[in-house]
């Protein structure tokens, strides 16, 4: 009796891995990329409440960082999906690496011009060579083993990346918050003299060119490690295999794609708007480098229910998991929009916790019986990370209602969350198609 083969994940790079393969040296050295991508991405919550003292920028213009680091996601992904088509994964996250790399080296110039404008085209670039590493990295981790595993596998390594997520901001307080004036600032407002506004700016470059030397180095171990191929049932199908399948039949990717995309909206929304919330006299009244603290918490929260959420997928399945913790997130941000003091600042920095396993679950339920779409599905999944730039929305209720109303966009996100959970993320007829045993 032959066994489901259609249900096996695609990948364009081909090649066909020996039987019994061990993956695990790959995995590892993965984790690092996962590690700084997630270190890299959280330094834009530091950079925002510091820019903004910088630049004297409202809500609204000060989430622009968060928006032109996500918008790359929408720019960037589709061509991604073919430079990673056309070279494969190593040389994708190489070329990631470096483009990283060169954007973040971008960032001396921007500083020491203090030019807003450019701040945010080198993060543009950061973001697109971050948005490359996605798309080549989370594929990988989804096909390397068994199907079945996949969600406990990516929440593992994802971990990891929480790992960095909550380091970066010890590191963006004690290095940029606590090196510039307006990090020092209590309530977190500060009136800078031109002199301060440029040392402020300044603060960044340090930081930074460690980081351009770290990335250059991980591109460096990359080419020379030997990533094994993932054999030759998790091959891209050919475009006659695929003949006569539709993404659209999937309805776990049909509402898997926007529950990435609103789901960045919640996460990006509470990370880069929480030091400026518990900074507010009537919640923590702290400077923006005390602050800095809760926000390490924050992601602190994300990699222990990263690591507890991928040892409960081996025994629960993972779209129950997916439920619970959208609830829990749902009922802590309306805490944070509806009471005052460490209650509502406790609230907020608990909903990392509950947002710990939403993206590498629904990535991993959005690509589900997929069968040869999987690498189409896992493009339209990444490039829904775009969804962080609607972040911004929540800056312009929060100028114009209030910060604290402005919470009220990660509830109704959390909501959806819910919904995927529940009802959208089960296969449609498609799927359980491929995925039954073939008579033989």
């Amino acid at each position: 009796m032959a066994g489901p083969v259609a249900s096996a994940p695609y990948s364009p790079n081909g090649g066909s891995g020996p039987v019994g393969l061990d993956y695990r040296p790959a995995l590892t050295l993965l984790t690092s990329l996962f590690f700084m991508v997630g270190f890299i991405t959280v330094l834009n919550d530091v950079l925002v409440p510091h820019l903004k003292a910088v630049f004297d920028l409202d809500y609204t213009r000060s989430m622009l960082i968060q928006f032109v680091w996500y918008f790359a996601y929408f720019v960037v992904s589709l061509p991604s999906a073919k430079f990673l088509e056309k070279w494969g994964y190593k040389r994708s996250m190489v070329v990631g690496l470096l483009v990283m790399a060169a954007g973040a080296l971008s960032l001396m110039p921007s500083s020491q011009l203090v030019s807003f404008p450019l701040f945010l085209t080198s993060l543009f670039v950061l973001g697109s060579g971050v948005t490359l590493l996605q798309v080549a990295a989370n594929p990988y981790v989804a096909v390397i083993g068994p199907p079945n595993t996949a969600p406990a596998r990516l929440n593992l390594v994802q971990a990891f990346n929480s790992v960095g997520t909550m380091i970066a901001p010890v590191f963006g307080s004690m290095l940029i918050l606590g090196r510039s004036t307006s990090g020092n600032s209590a309530g977190g407002a500060a009136t800078l003299t031109q002199a301060q506004r440029l040392a402020d700016a300044q603060s960044v470059q340090a930081p930074y060119v460690g980081i351009v030397l770290v990335l250059v180095l991980l591109a460096v171990i990359i080419g020379r490690f030997k990533l094994p191929a993932l054999g030759a049932a998790s091959q891209r199908a050919s475009k006659e295999a695929r003949r006569g399948h539709s993404l659209w039949r999937h309805r776990n990717l049909v509402f898997g794609v926007p529950a990435i995309f609103i789901y960045m909206i919640a996460e990006i929304g509470v990370g880069s708007l929480l030091i400026s919330f518990i900074s507010r006299p009537e919640i923590g009244n702290l400077t923006s480098k005390q602050a800095g603290f809760y926000l390490t918490l924050l992601w602190g929260g994300m990699m222990v229910g990263r690591f507890i959420g991928s040892a409960l997928m081996r025994r629960i399945e993972a779209e129950t998991i997916l439920a619970i913790v959208s609830i829990g997130a749902f009922v802590l941000v309306m805490m944070a929009v509806f009471t005052t003091g460490h209650l509502a600042l406790w609230s907020l920095v608990l909903v990392g916790l509950f947002h710990s396993i939403m993206f590498p679950t629904i990535f991993t339920l959005g690509i589900r019986g997929l069968g040869p779409l999987t690498e189409e599905g896992s493009g339209l999944l990444i490039m829904a990370i775009a969804g962080g730039a609607l972040a911004t929305g929540q800056g312009w209720i929060a100028d114009h209602y209030g910060l604290q109303i402005s919470f009220l966009v990660p509830a109704a996100c959390e909501a959806y969350t819910l919904f995927y959970a529940l009802w959208g993320c089960k296969p449609g007829k498609a799927a359980n198609a491929a995925t039954a045993p073939a008579a033989g």
